[in-house]
């Protein structure tokens, strides 16, 4: 069985949450470059895309827990910031007795609406903060979730393992190897197994990601794949970086490792959901979709 989170790290509950503290980085993607960070559009390596976004989302992960936590929930399966929720759509299907991988688990809010369901879920995470966070629930909560410190860019585990791989919101727009990332999913999985994803829907790529009238603007094309990168002015290194890719892309990749699309969802924006999101908002979510919900089945 995967290794659960060894602890390098002080225990969370002798470094509270701090909910005064905001990400430059995170902030900067709604409102544009924080002071100190500026925006490039170049290609980057796995490497160093890893290491900038678990700066980030270690620098974030407490302001992200105390400002979304209690709409996702201690033990929650929450797919995006319209609001849907697993418990009414079911996309992964039956789940008890199931062993099952939650890429970018955060504090495994998911994973843990899982295993109070009877399914055996693993989460990981490369953020060690946000891994924390799970920790501190696991003891409010009173369900535990094993987790592991690691990137979506080479899964820590071994062939056959999961019957189930999902990330809800969590990785896949932070590895720069579509292909590759697809592939080890496959490998991980038994055969037949189901790989689910939400993410920022493609076609946001071409606005701002502001959740006002100025995020309804073309800005950029839906076909330039160029990595969205933040550098610090002061040391020249990279704070920050989202890939793109298409619909049509995802299609190809799922479909190249052995994948049969079952659904394509794009949610619809809820008549009475006033939440705004970073980039989500009522505004926005009525006239263009905000998130895709892909779910597919390994075939070969």
């Amino acid at each position: 069985m995967p290794a659960v989170l060894p602890d390098p790290h002080p225990d969370p509950a002798t470094t509270p949450l701090d909910p005064t503290r905001l990400s430059p980085e995170v902030t900067a993607r709604v409102s544009g470059p924080a002071p100190g960070v500026h925006p490039q559009r170049r290609p980057v390596a796995e490497d160093e895309t890893v290491r900038a976004n678990r700066a980030d989302w270690d620098a974030y992960a407490d302001e992200y827990q105390e400002t979304h936590g209690p709409f996702l929930g201690d033990a929650g399966f929450l797919w995006s910031p319209e609001g849907v929720r697993e418990d009414d759509h079911r996309f992964l299907g039956a789940v008890r007795g199931r062993t099952v991988l939650e890429i970018g688990c955060g504090a495994a809010q998911c994973s843990r609406w899982l295993t109070d369901r009877g399914a055996y879920a693993v989460g990981l995470d490369v953020s060690w903060r946000q891994l924390q966070h799970s920790r501190r629930i696991d003891a409010e909560h009173g369900t535990a979730v094993p987790v592991v410190c690691g990137s979506g860019a080479g899964l820590p585990f071994a062939d056959r393992t999961f019957d189930t791989v999902f990330s809800a919101f969590g990785a896949l727009q932070f590895v720069a190897d579509a292909a590759a990332l697809t592939r080890d999913v496959a490998r991980v999985l038994r055969p037949g197994g189901r790989f689910a994803f939400s993410i920022t829907h493609p076609t946001r790529w071409m606005f701002h990601d502001d959740p006002g009238e100025d995020g309804l603007v073309v800005v950029q094309s839906y076909f330039d794949r160029t990595p969205y990168v933040e550098v610090d002015d002061a040391d020249g290194s990279t704070r920050y970086v989202e890939h793109h890719r298409t619909l049509g892309d995802w299609v190809e990749v799922l479909s190249d490792a052995g994948f049969a699309l079952r659904r394509l969802v794009e949610p619809t924006w809820p008549e009475d959901h006033d939440r705004t999101w970073g980039g989500w908002s009522r505004t926005r979510g009525l006239l263009t979709p905000g998130t895709a919900i892909l779910v597919a089945d390994l075939v070969d």
